[in-house]
């Protein structure tokens, strides 16, 4: 069920409903599915709904949108987030003046306080045409040796820029570097009505999430029936940046190729193996022609950035910024400094 679907389903139960609480409903919805940092939730305004005539009501319609929801059944976030969600929770409503314990409250808490703690959880993503994008991803930033099995800020950026640009996917064959979990790919998948996907990622732990998670979204490998039309055939390759053979990535036959994994530039260790790989790639003609590459960053380390401009211009790859998104679909801090730039030769 999309959150679209939960708004109007919650709405029908209550006419009360302010646009003030929805906007509320929605933000908590959001934010809890994302696993977003606890202080980010809009507290403050729950705060001044629970002074009002409907106190118990908006945190009943906050679990229905949370804790209760469909999606939580299915793709939960993690134990120990839910328990400091429900916990956190608990603290605004108690401290409300007049506020009557809740059963339901206590009762979603209970479920979760005694239970086990889990090294992976889901996170779940709201797109704009009713769909909904869900990761299994590790509980922790690094694990097993890499941070691919996170998504990381500069992937959900890539990914609001591409549903404004469907036109740049829409019936081509788009590689995907250093994928991650694989937020960026399903959003394009889902979103821009490409002809074949192909994620891609050099560690093992990271190509078998990638795996698991290109089916936990209904994504069709080559070769099988596609659940719907326009859906691409996708696959999961792995890719070694410093070995790739020309054979392999001839077979890709991409049309365009994208980046947004936070080792991409993130690791001045793996900048020269990414701008040989992205030389290779752009003199491999598609169709009489390069191919369009996109690469994402989150700047954390300028001079980091400046490095791999640098070697981009050793190699007589030209770079040059695109705008980015203009709408926030994701929960992300958009404080950070994240650059997309389009290669050519």
């Amino acid at each position: 069920m999309s959150l679209e679907d939960v708004s109007r389903k919650t709405d029908m139960k209550t006419d009360s409903s302010s646009a003030d609480q929805r906007a509320v409903l929605q933000d908590f919805t959001v934010s809890f599915f994302a696993m977003c940092r606890l202080g980010s939730f809009p507290w403050r305004a729950l705060e001044k709904e629970l002074q009002g005539p409907d106190s118990p009501g908006i945190v009943l319609r906050i679990l229905e949108r949370t804790v209760h929801h469909p999606l939580c059944l299915k793709n939960p976030p993690s134990v120990k987030y839910r328990r400091l969600f429900l916990s956190e929770l608990i603290k605004k409503h108690e401290a409300a003046a007049g506020a009557e314990p809740l059963d339901e409250l206590y009762d979603a808490f209970a479920e979760v306080v005694g239970a086990g703690e889990d090294q992976v959880c889901h996170k779940s993503y709201f797109l704009p045409s009713g769909d909904t994008v869900s990761l299994l991803e590790s509980t922790a930033l690094v694990s097993d040796g890499t941070t691919g099995l996170v998504t990381w800020q500069a992937a959900q950026h890539l990914a609001e820029w591409a549903m404004e640009r469907p036109e740049l996917f829409r019936g081509r064959a788009v590689l995907e570097l250093g994928s991650g979990a694989g937020l960026t790919g399903a959003v394009v998948c889902k979103s821009c009505r490409p002809r074949r996907y192909t994620f891609s990622d050099g560690h093992p732990s990271v190509l078998q999430l990638l795996r698991g998670n290109v089916a936990l979204n209904g994504l069709a490998p080559p070769g099988t029936p596609t659940p719907g039309p326009g859906t691409p055939a996708v696959s999961v390759a792995e890719l070694d940046w410093d070995a790739a053979a020309p054979e392999q990535l001839e077979g890709f036959q991409a049309d365009t190729v994208i980046a947004s994994d936070t080792d991409v530039v993130y690791d001045p260790g793996v900048i020269c193996a990414l701008v040989g790989l992205l030389l290779k790639l752009l003199k491999l003609p598609v169709q009489s022609r390069s191919p369009d590459v996109y690469i994402a960053s989150t700047i954390r380390n300028p001079e980091t950035y400046r490095l791999f401009k640098s070697e981009l211009d050793k190699a007589g790859i030209k770079h040059r910024s695109v705008p980015g998104p203009t709408a926030q679909v994701f929960p992300y801090d958009r404080k950070s400094t994240i650059e997309i730039v389009q290669l050519h030769l």
